[in-house]
């Protein structure tokens, strides 16, 4: 017989709401703030591809569910599979999911009405557009539980400046939407209760414009930026995966889990 079906694995992982040629799909996890978990990245996977292929789509909006927008990667998932094979495969599946945000034809926005972190941030970041509450707060906090976020800088060094990606990875503190705006990580902030129908008027004029033009332009878009992003993203996916085996970032991830200061020494 197989195993009873608990009530949160029957949950949706994603939810879907298309209107107007806009279609929502919808990070659900909240009492998890939205962590990309494996079977999360999967089903992202497999939307995003089939939406790719859908005319009927001409604007994708990705928001979150509960508190927060996306907290990354499932961090007890991870910690619960301490293999080198399994963190470079999981990387490397969520480059993929980043990627196909950046080939698919349509423009996607991000929706970004709580925190986003971590491989959250690099969500963000990886949309095509993004608009913010401005109660909503960003950060590429991994490195303070000895993990430097090597996939999101990825994305975060194509969005923002040099310098002020690079403090935001060494120092994992949070910026505010306002911030996040004038750095170019996000292109509209308004009001919490506003932020639904600011999403609406930017589909809306997209929505308005010729799609084989709007298809044709994203697509060229992000050719003439590329300037080896896969690359980067294959040595970024190996850097993390060989940062995640080690000690360091095992024990930090531990102490997060368990809200305790993490044991090391000496510093690494």
């Amino acid at each position: 017989m197989n195993a009873p079906t608990s009530s949160a694995q029957l949950e949706p992982l994603l939810l879907k709401d298309q209107a107007g040629g806009v279609l929502r799909l919808t990070l659900n996890r909240p009492s998890q703030f939205n962590s990309l978990s494996e079977e999360m990245l999967a089903e992202l996977a497999a939307q995003l591809a089939a939406v790719a292929q859908d005319p009927a789509v001409r604007v994708v909006v990705i928001a979150g569910a509960g508190k927060a927008f996306c907290a990354g990667h499932d961090l007890k998932q991870m910690k619960a599979t301490p293999e080198l094979d399994y963190y470079r495969t999981l990387f490397a599946d969520c480059a993929r999911v980043m990627m196909q945000i950046q080939r698919m034809p349509q423009p996607v926005i991000a929706r970004v009405h709580g925190i986003a972190t971590a491989a959250g941030c690099q969500l963000v970041a990886m949309c095509d557009l993004a608009v913010a509450a401005d109660v909503a707060k960003f950060a590429v906090s991994g490195i303070n539980v000895g993990l430097f976020c090597a996939t999101p800088s990825v994305a975060l060094s194509r969005n923002v400046t040099r310098k002020q990606a690079f403090e935001m990875l060494v120092t994992g503190d949070f910026i505010d939407a306002a911030t996040a705006k004038e750095r170019g990580l996000v292109n509209r902030v308004v009001p919490l209760d506003q932020l639904d129908a600011e999403v609406a008027r930017l589909a809306q004029s997209i929505v308005a414009k010729p799609q084989v033009a709007i298809a044709m332009g994203k697509g060229m878009f992000y050719k003439q930026l590329d300037m080896g992003i896969e690359a980067a993203y294959q040595l970024a996916g190996q850097s993390m995966a060989c940062n995640m085996i080690d000690e360091v970032a095992q024990e930090g991830i531990d102490a997060f889990m368990n809200k305790r200061p993490p044991a090391w020494s000496p510093p690494r």
